[in-house]
């Protein structure tokens, strides 16, 4: 084992959670929750076969029925809901785990189709400028959403808190507030789509207003230590990336910066697209203006996550694909063997069972078939 190889093994104090190491499981959409949006055993045994991981971050999970804009993810908002997930969180504890609860509303990316043919919702009235999106009743066009009334938006942070009360009592050992890949939070960040002349935009302090909210929301329930935030400065997805970026999400940092967060989870990479309108953020950026734990994401391999710790730029890195065919993928990296092949894309996000998610085999399984 090099030394470098070392850093990305060693413990790490998040908070005054102790983790075995630096590896994070990144959320990761996967579609296995059913019509009813219920997690369930299948679920369970995908997230314990990948407890190795320092910490695991759910898939994104949405806060309520408006939240609801992809098929057949999981929902924590109703009691049922809650109850469901503790069979997951269960599972990963008794594998030796640590998991945390990602928080989530789509915002614009969704359809009416979600919603008994109402309009999805968003900070202001702009439609997503892609092909299609996928609903219940197949491929269609995006829609232009329904902008927010003012008094609707406490009404979605009380909705906030609700979800982080249940995941408290699923038995999460944290949560993170989905803030990125252009969903209701990061759409409230952003001047591209945030065009509001309320307390709630023009102004790169009011964009900031409502996740300022959510946080303070969420932290009346989970301890600040306890809580996460998830950006995407660098991002396209869902149609974003706006000319002020590096200021909004400078000032964004340093403000989540003063309410002592177990970690800043930033998609520093540009694997999930870039919007190219100037030099990407770096991680280095975001540690000079926010002292806690700072995590990367996107597209990182073995070697450049163990170089951006070795730097000093992050704290941990999460990783998604690698883990999705990878169950064991710590002790992998630990020990330098060889990946499994990648997943097939259309296996990600399909509602397949088993194939492409619970099926993929530990490295000793897969000497022991040989």
């Amino acid at each position: 084992m090099t030394q470098n190889n070392q850093a990305l093994m060693t413990p790490f104090d998040l908070r005054g959670l102790n983790l075995g190491n630096r590896v994070v499981m990144a959320p990761m959409t996967r579609s296995r929750a059913g019509t009813q949006r219920m997690p369930n055993a299948m679920m369970a045994e995908y997230y314990a076969q990948r407890a190795s991981a320092g910490l695991i971050i759910t898939e994104a999970t949405t806060i309520s029925e408006q939240a609801n804009g992809w098929n057949e993810s999981p929902g924590i908002y109703t009691d049922e809901m809650a109850d469901a997930w503790r069979q997951v969180v269960d599972a990963v504890h008794d594998a030796g785990g640590t998991i945390f609860m990602q928080l989530w509303h789509c915002g614009r990316a969704s359809h009416s189709s979600f919603h008994n043919g109402e309009p999805a919702v968003s900070p202001s009235a702009i439609k997503i400028n892609e092909e299609y999106i996928h609903t219940p009743i197949g491929k269609q066009p995006h829609e232009t959403p329904r902008a927010l009334e003012t008094a609707e938006i406490a009404d979605i942070v009380a909705d906030y808190r609700a979800a982080a009360e249940r995941a408290k009592c699923a038995g999460f050992d944290g949560v993170e507030i989905h803030s990125a890949n252009g969903y209701l939070l990061d759409s409230f960040l952003q001047s591209k789509t945030n065009h509001r002349t309320d307390q709630y935009g023009g102004s790169i302090e009011n964009r900031y207003r409502m996740l300022d909210e959510v946080v303070r929301a969420v932290g009346e329930v989970w301890p600040m230590n306890r809580i996460g935030v998830r950006l995407s400065p660098n991002g396209s997805f869902n149609d974003m990336g706006s000319p002020d970026f590096r200021e909004q999400f400078l000032h964004v940092a340093k403000q989540l910066d003063g309410f002592g967060l177990a970690y800043l989870h930033v998609m520093d990479g540009l694997a999930f697209g870039s919007h190219g309108l100037g030099e990407p953020m770096t991680l280095a950026e975001f540690r000079a203006v926010f002292s806690g734990p700072l995590m990367g994401n996107c597209g990182y391999t073995q070697e450049t996550a163990e170089a951006a710790i070795a730097r000093g730029d992050a704290d941990l890195i999460s990783f998604g694909r690698p883990f999705i065919s990878n169950p064991d993928l710590v002790r992998r990296f630990a020990e330098n063997l060889p990946l499994n092949p990648d997943a097939e894309v259309s296996q990600w996000y399909s509602p397949t069972g088993r194939d492409g998610y619970t099926d993929f085999p530990t490295h000793e399984q897969r000497k022991q078939a040989c």
